[in-house]
């Protein structure tokens, strides 16, 4: 009976860490192991960059709005607080859409919240 070797498997492992390492520069494409800690940092920070990500468009959002409430004499903490106080239950999202896309719509809403 022929002797059972890992060859094909491994052999696949090896040049699937050494696919997600393209691009890389030095060592880091083309050394298993080098690459091998590349790409397991790298996953990583991708990882939390997914969870960050969702943190930085609120803040763009946050901005947004209050770049637009601004003219109407309010800021955006008291805008907000105002809103929830009128029981108008629209998010950031939409709100600094309506703020960058439809100011007619965001006036309007302003003038609710007076």
């Amino acid at each position: 009976m022929p002797r059972s070797v890992p060859k094909v498997a491994s052999r696949a492992r090896r040049k699937k860490m050494l696919k997600l390492a393209k691009g890389y520069w030095g060592r880091r494409k083309n050394v298993l192991t080098v690459a091998k800690n590349a790409v397991d940092k790298a996953l990583g920070y991708a990882y939390v960059g997914r969870k960050d990500k969702k943190s930085q468009y609120r803040q763009i959002w946050i901005v947004r709005i209050n770049a637009a409430v601004r003219p109407h004499g309010m800021n955006y903490s008291t805008f907000m607080h105002k809103l929830k106080e009128k029981n108008i239950d629209i998010n950031r999202k939409v709100l600094a859409d309506l703020a960058a896309n439809n100011p007619a719509a965001f006036d309007a809403i302003v003038a609710q919240v007076k």
